[in-house]
């Protein structure tokens, strides 16, 4: 018998998840919320000039895309995940339930935002959120581009997040402003 291997996205993962999978549905994981919580100092800003990428942050729920990886692809998927997630040990691995789109609830692997490492940003205003997202860019590239390719997927997957449009709304005037 074969232990079924799932792994929860909800940030980039939902759309770009970057390994192998037999099945991806939307599903829901409850007492986490999506943030931009997380100072990034790797993949979308650097430690001179921190962006800010999401994490979980405790409360409410958040919808994102479950995917079941075949047994034969685990290694390789969750050695891409580690190194994708974890380049500064920001996350914290753990197994969560949460309840698929056709009503199953399974156990899946999630990466929790660890509120005792240095990179934890916490609850910022947005006005803050969006100084730090404007001009920031690391190696997986612009910060404001990471905050568009989200709320254009949410928009596709029918979700209207008002507090990530009007971020990415104040984002997009700081840097219309910047020139």
């Amino acid at each position: 018998m074969s232990i079924e291997r799932w792994v929860f996205g909800y940030g980039s993962l939902m759309w770009r998840p970057g390994f192998a999978f037999v099945e991806r549905q939307e599903a829901t994981l409850p007492g986490r919320r999506r943030a931009f919580c997380i100072y990034s100092v790797h993949h979308r800003g650097t430690y001179e000039r921190p962006g800010l990428v999401l994490g979980l942050a405790p409360g409410g729920a958040v919808r994102g895309a479950a995917y079941r990886v075949a047994e034969a692809d685990w290694d390789e998927a969750y050695a891409y995940l580690r190194e994708r997630e974890q380049p500064t040990e920001t996350y914290i691995e753990a197994r969560a339930a949460i309840r698929l789109a056709d009503g199953r609830r399974i156990e899946t692997l999630v990466f929790l935002s660890d509120v005792r490492h240095p990179q934890w940003a916490g609850a910022l205003s947005p006005e803050r959120q969006a100084d730090l997202i404007a001009g920031a860019t690391g190696l997986s590239g612009r910060n404001v581009d990471y905050l568009r390719d989200l709320v254009v997927h949410l928009r596709q997957q029918g979700v209207r997040d008002v507090a990530m449009e009007r971020l990415l709304g104040l984002v997009e005037t700081r840097e219309l402003a910047a020139g």
